[in-house]
């Protein structure tokens, strides 16, 4: 018999999240590299399916839903789930079809994930419909989920404060991995020109939110004495401009700052290859994909002092408080320069789509 492991892939037909969607697409394909004899790897999506070009392949099934991924989300933050039937559910975000079910007696499991606490950290930075709608849905996943995954101990520990330790026995510790294949492109010089960027700078992540923290980013850098570009990756659409303002604040030349909104993973890695630093200056305890992929390519990081920061990066950064980052990225620039890519280089062995499957295919064996 058969065991078949259904994973939501909605982020794969409307994504919401570049970050979630390559999430969602590389773990797919490590459950299906990865499946135990006698197990296979079925999706369930939204309507109008899965594309021919989505990038994984091996997927035994499609369950394709009769509404989008709107209406989908609203129907199952209210615990309507209609047409899902039985077995092994698995969402690589906190969106699944969350319903009262007897896991012992109909071998029904919903396994969900969560990625960032930004509903309940900095909820003023986020329209109201997605505030309300991540509430609900940790809600339902209280009620109705066999085990909630997070990427770190320290976003366990703050979700046990946000769910008033509703969640202590349910809460599994998975962490991430940079995009699958993440890897310096041959054209990588190309894709820099052609993204008309300078061929060496100082890289951060974000936009204008002030809990992404840009101005201390900024503001570290010209403290470290920095006087060449800096690339910021992530930008949201039109917030260029807000992003240019808070570089000038903290003295930073407009001309020397380039705005960019997320980028494919080939023109990320062609970015991130040619920076000669990663600054990451953000406190939430959201999972740091930019970290990671810094840390896959061997870049320097000097990061803010967080308790995610110390468990993801480990000693593969330069470290220091807010007002002391400056320091952190001299250091990342200058002297701990090589240390930091050997160790970086060491420590992204550790993050890994291939050993995230095996991990969830034991959990839901657990289950």
């Amino acid at each position: 018999m058969t065991v078949t492991l259904r994973v939501v892939l909605d982020q794969l037909v409307a994504p919401t999240s570049n970050d979630l969607a390559e999430a969602s697409a590389s773990l797919a394909q490590a459950l299906v590299d990865t499946a135990p004899r006698g197990c296979d790897v079925a999706a369930i999506v939204p309507a109008p399916g899965l594309s021919d070009d989505v990038g994984v392949t091996g997927l035994t099934s499609e369950t394709r839903l009769s509404v989008r991924r709107r209406e989908l989300a609203a129907s199952w933050q209210l615990g309507v789930a209609p047409g899902i039937g039985k077995g092994l559910i698995h969402s690589p975000t906190a969106l699944a079809p969350l319903v009262r079910h007897d896991r012992v007696n109909e071998t029904h499991q919903i396994v969900v994930t969560l990625w960032d606490l930004r509903a309940w950290e900095t909820p003023d930075e986020l329209p109201t419909a997605e505030t309300l709608g991540s509430r609900a849905l940790l809600s339902r996943i209280a009620k109705h989920a066999d085990a909630v995954i997070v990427p770190t101990h320290a976003m366990a520990e703050r979700l046990g404060q946000v769910a008033k330790n509703k969640l202590v026995q349910k809460v599994r510790v998975i962490g991430g991995a940079p995009a699958a294949g993440l890897r310096v492109p041959t054209d990588a010089v190309g894709r820099l020109r052609a993204l008309d960027l300078p061929p060496s700078f100082v890289a951060a992540a974000g936009g204008a939110a002030a809990s992404d923290a840009l101005g201390d980013a900024f503001a570290a850098i010209v403290a470290a004495g920095w006087d060449g570009d800096v690339v910021v990756l992530d930008v949201p659409e039109g917030e260029e401009p807000a992003v240019a303002d808070v570089a000038a604040a903290a003295g930073l030349a407009q001309s020397r700052v380039h705005a960019r909104g997320f980028l494919d993973r080939w023109d990320r890695a062609a970015v991130l290859s040619h920076a000669r630093a990663f600054v990451a200056a953000c406190g939430r305890t959201d999972w740091p994909w930019r970290a990671v992929d810094a840390l896959a390519l061997g870049v320097p990081i000097a990061a803010l002092d967080t308790p995610v920061h110390r468990e993801v990066l480990a000693d593969a950064a330069a470290f220091a408080v807010a007002d002391e980052l400056g320091d952190a990225v001299a250091r990342a620039l200058g002297d701990d320069a090589d240390r930091l890519r050997v160790l970086a280089g060491d420590r992204a062995k550790g993050f890994a789509w291939e050993a995230c499957a095996d991990r969830v295919w034991a959990l839901h064996a657990e289950l």
